[in-house]
């Protein structure tokens, strides 16, 4: 048995303890009323989760419908062609004049005025060669292909001086139009790609 001990220098009273035997059963012990657990976070888990596989499925077929949409793969759009006007006219070519080699915009002028190129190349014949071949390496013409034909048309003064075509015209197409001034007359150029 344990004994309190006082001290003279304490003016406190020491209760004695009380030793717990451990071999009591957990009957004896003071319970409280058994709290219910609150499973709502492992329900948000699984909710969050279909959620996620509904979410992934429908991602998933919207991504296979446009895979699976061969109509618009490899479709022109007009500012692609546009872009390739503006581009091919600042193009420089093989004609070379006592100035230097001609972008094609100069070409143009040249062989409206019916010049040469030093190695006596006619401007004209040089116009027609360089814009079949950029034409041809930058639109793919063919059956098979999104690009069923093209018709470049050079106009000056409202006259059209070079009408490059290839392939089929068709309804739908998509178009592009740059022009400008020199020597008091008007260069237009149009290109149409037909799809």
């Amino acid at each position: 048995m344990i004994k309190n001990k006082i001290t003279p220098d304490s003016s406190r009273l020491t209760l004695p303890l009380i030793p717990r035997n451990r071999s009591t059963p957990d009957s004896s012990r003071l319970t409280l009323p058994l709290i219910p657990r609150n499973r709502s976070g492992q329900e948000e888990m699984v909710g969050f989760a279909i959620i996620l596989v509904i979410v992934s499925v429908i991602v998933l077929v919207l991504l296979g419908f446009m895979l699976n949409n061969p109509k618009d793969a490899g479709a022109v759009e007009s500012y692609e062609v546009e872009s390739f006007i503006q581009s091919s006219l600042q193009y420089t070519t093989d004609c070379e004049t006592y100035l230097g080699f001609l972008p094609i915009k100069d070409l143009i002028i040249d062989c409206e005025s019916e010049g040469k190129c030093l190695d006596e190349r006619e401007s004209c014949n040089v116009l027609n060669s360089t814009l079949n071949d950029l034409i041809s390496k930058s639109w793919n013409v063919g059956e098979k292909s999104a690009i069923k034909g093209y018709k470049l048309k050079i106009i000056i003064d409202e006259q059209e001086k070079l009408i490059l075509q290839e392939g089929n015209e068709t309804e739908t197409y998509k178009g592009g139009f740059q022009d400008f001034p020199r020597r008091d007359k008007n260069y237009e150029i149009f290109l149409n790609v037909y799809s």
